[in-house]
């Protein structure tokens, strides 16, 4: 996405992702927000950073921001100028909010007829369902990660980040950069449409699939796998868990070498696959057995040793602190843009030779200048009067260094 502008329009978690991630694969990404800021900016106040919660901080690197109100026809005119000289444009509203705004696709292509734009909703984009209001909490239950998440016989539980809408995210930044690669191919504007239901329809692949082929419904069952076993978490001396998956015969040989157990290569119940699914009852009494008479690390050393897929089961702290997170450059450390004082933030996934760590997130417009400046050639005293009638929010203009009268100048 090197050399591609994208304007980012969403707010909240699932959108500004998308655009976090579209900056992550190396697009420029303006974040357009309203003159009074995204509203997550100021959410949980208890975990903010300078002003700015953890909430918002986590999705907006890499960002500009211009702060614009494009219900204001003068604002819109500033957008239209926006999105005339950028490649792509990605918002999150309900399906009728965009033609109203004058921002749907006809309305953009008008104004720049390569443009892509990719639209964020919730469930559908016609009635009834059109202005219904969906949330992650919802979407995960109307998609059905929520019908296979729990303990077996237990109730449903979500996960426990907000999978509904970084999938969402994910899955828009994905269309986005379709619809650019069309664009660029075809020289027209193309549209693509993501409803947060059908990404968590589409992630739920071969359990559907299986119920496609069989009939058979698949339930909830913790954290074991409904068709490998062994294939899930014990609790261990130390009251950690650990979570292990030998698949394969060769792994589920070395496994049982590892732990002290093998007797269980020749145990008539679990010779196969198949019958160690059969019998994974037994199976997994007598693996709770022997992973509580050690810790977990001492297990995890074991079984890495005899090449054994398996692991702690980590906390968020243990997790963003552990030796392969640092090595796979998982944790930046940014400086605030004022203060200098550092923040950890998680890193980049998309691991690019030479790409860059992620700027810190924008305060609101800090970039509403420079940007109109650089790239719709406004001049500062048209800026001033935007800020003046309030249609955006702008840094003030920097006044010229006087010279020196020092005999020495």
């Amino acid at each position: 996405m090197q050399g591609i502008r994208v304007l980012d329009l969403t707010w909240v978690l699932g959108g500004p992702f998308a655009g976090q991630t579209l900056a992550q694969m190396g697009a420029e990404v303006i974040k357009v927000e309203p003159v009074d800021g995204d509203g997550v900016r100021r959410i949980g106040s208890d975990e903010s950073f300078h002003g700015d919660s953890g909430f918002f901080l986590s999705v907006n690197r890499g960002k500009s921001s211009v702060a614009l109100n494009i219900k204001d026809p003068s604002g819109l005119q500033v957008l239209y100028d926006l999105v005339r000289e950028s490649d792509a444009i990605i918002y999150g509203f309900a399906p009728d909010v965009p033609a109203r705004l004058k921002i749907d696709a006809a309305s953009l292509h008008a104004v720049n007829p390569k443009i892509a734009v990719a639209q964020l909703i919730g469930l559908h984009d016609q009635p009834p369902y059109a202005n219904a209001p969906s949330y992650d909490l919802v979407t995960q239950a109307l998609g059905g990660v929520m019908g296979i998440t729990g303990e077996e016989g237990g109730g449903p539980v979500r996960v426990g980040y907000q999978i509904a809408d970084l999938a969402g995210g994910l899955y828009l930044a994905l269309a986005c950069s379709g619809a650019v690669i069309r664009a660029l191919k075809s020289g027209i504007g193309s549209v693509a449409q993501i409803s947060l239901l059908d990404c968590q329809l589409a992630l739920l692949t071969w359990q559907a699939q299986n119920y496609f082929v069989s009939g058979r419904e698949p339930t909830r069952l913790g954290a074991r796998h409904p068709i490998i076993a062994p294939n899930d978490i014990y609790p261990c001396a130390d009251g950690r868990f650990l979570a292990i998956s030998p698949t394969g015969e060769n792994f589920w040989r070395a496994m049982c070498q590892a732990i002290g157990r093998v007797d269980l290569i020749d145990d008539a119940r679990f010779q196969t696959l198949e019958l160690r699914v059969k019998n994974v009852a037994a199976l997994t009494c007598i693996l709770k057995e022997v992973f509580a008479h050690a810790p977990v690390d001492e297990w995890v050393q074991r079984l890495f040793d005899a090449r054994v897929a398996a692991g702690a089961v980590n906390s968020v702290s243990d997790a963003v602190n552990q030796p392969l997170a640092k090595l796979r450059e998982m944790v930046d450390k940014v400086p605030h843009p004022s203060t200098g004082e550092e923040l950890r933030f998680l890193g980049n996934p998309f691991k690019y030779k030479g790409s860059q760590c992620l700027s810190y997130p924008p305060a609101l417009g800090a970039h509403t200048r420079s940007v109109l400046g650089r790239i719709c050639n406004y001049s500062d005293d048209r800026i001033d009067a935007l800020v003046d009638s309030g249609v955006i929010v702008a840094t003030p203009r920097e006044k010229p260094i006087p010279m020196s009268t020092h005999p020495s100048a």
